[in-house]
Parts: C-alpha cells; structure tokens; sequence
C-alpha cells in the first residue's frame, strides 16, 4: 500500500525515554514506566501493558474530584507502555516545572502531567469570572506539565508597572508571583447603553508571565462517562 499517509511524517517513533513528549502539533505522547495522570477521556492511542482508571471524588489517597474549572475528572495511567494524549485537535504544549517553581493554569487547558507534580485548586481573586476560571490549578514541583490551547497562545510579559488586563474567557494561565484581580472597563452607563461586550477583565500585577488562547470561551461540549 502506497500513500503519503504513511510517510515518516505521520509515523510514530519508537520510545526512547520514559516520560512526555511532543508527537506532533496535536497530540503529546508518554511513555509511562510506571505512573502518570492524564485529563479523563484524552487518551487516543497505547501501546503496552497499561490500565487506565478513571478518578473521581473519595478519600484515602483519591485525586481530588476534578482538576478543572468545568470538573473533568483525572484518570491514572499506570504500567508500563506508550500512550498518546489530545482534545479535540487543540495545540498541545509542554512546560517543565522545576523545585520553586509554580504555575497557575486554568482546568480546561490540562492535558496530561508526571505524577512528581503536585497540585491544588485555588479560587482565583474575584467571584465573576465565567468559563471555568473561577477554580484554577496551581502546580508545584518539579516535572513535566502538558497542556492544550486552541490556537496558538500568547504569552505576555506582565511587569512591576505594567500590569496586563487579558480576557476572563481567554485566560489559560501565569507563572509564580503574580497578582489576580477583577477590572471593569465599562462605565456602569455604558453597560446600561449595552457597553462593547467586554465589561470586566482579570488584572495581572506584578513580575511573571500570563498565557493567553487567541479565543473566548467555547459552546460547552457534555462529557462522555
């Protein structure tokens, strides 16, 4: 069988260290030795001797019910194996944590993480903010994180005097050491008049970096159990 669907392209390489890595644009592959947590329902693809187990709300070393704002539960992937993690077609990127480090990402753009990572959903300043936003997860530790975007993100500087004002929808995530709050851009007579459609923002302050999807929030899609 001949066709360019099988050229070196699109054909997978073998493993060759545990851990995460970028297969292509879309999609991000692990070789798991071992354990590793992984967004429920994100798994295109394995191979090897693996188990998946979805994890749900309990106690006695149980993840906490959901790492996203939304409340998609995690899953545990345990053995030995490769497999290949996406959503929806979404650009996969990954950030490597290192001790001290920490940052703040919004459930809805978590793919898949080492299980060296530790983290904790915090209520982000300011109770309006729409999409998810409300609880983010902050991670600490030191390990791989995987994460999705629709689109390419932005990535902008935020420094002592010049704070950064991003979208509550757009938001994806920010490093250590940065300050949340709720901004207003409208008049409250502008919002009365019907106002631009862009009335309240998360204020960024301080000294980091603040990660931004080139979009707004997307039509919620049911979850499959």
């Amino acid at each position: 069988m001949k066709s360019d669907l099988f050229s070196s392209e699109h054909m997978v390489g073998p493993a060759t260290a545990p851990g995460m890595s970028v297969e292509n644009a879309k999609c991000l592959k692990y070789t798991v030795n071992g354990e590793m947590f992984a967004r429920q329902g994100s798994m295109v693809a394995f191979r090897g001797g693996l188990q998946f187990e979805r994890k749900g709300q309990g106690v006695g070393g149980m993840l906490k019910r959901a790492v996203t704002g939304e409340g998609l539960p995690l899953m545990a992937v345990r053995g030995q194996g490769e497999a290949w993690f996406a959503h929806e077609a979404q650009n996969c990127f990954m950030v490597d944590l290192e001790a001290g480090d920490e940052f703040t990402v919004n459930g809805r753009n978590v793919l898949c993480f080492d299980s060296s990572l530790s983290y904790s959903i915090k209520t982000v300043k300011g109770s309006g903010i729409a999409g998810g936003g409300l609880f983010n997860s902050v991670f600490t530790g030191q390990g791989r994180l995987g994460l999705v975007c629709e689109g390419n993100p932005l990535v902008i500087p935020v420094g002592p005097q010049q704070p950064v004002y991003v979208d509550t929808d757009a938001v994806v995530g920010w490093t250590a050491r940065l300050r949340t709050s709720l901004h207003r851009s409208q008049s409250i007579g502008s919002m009365l008049r019907g106002g631009s459609g862009e009335a309240v923002q998360l204020m960024l302050q301080g000294e980091g970096y603040v990660v931004v999807r080139p979009s707004e929030v997307t039509p919620h899609k049911p979850q499959q159990n």
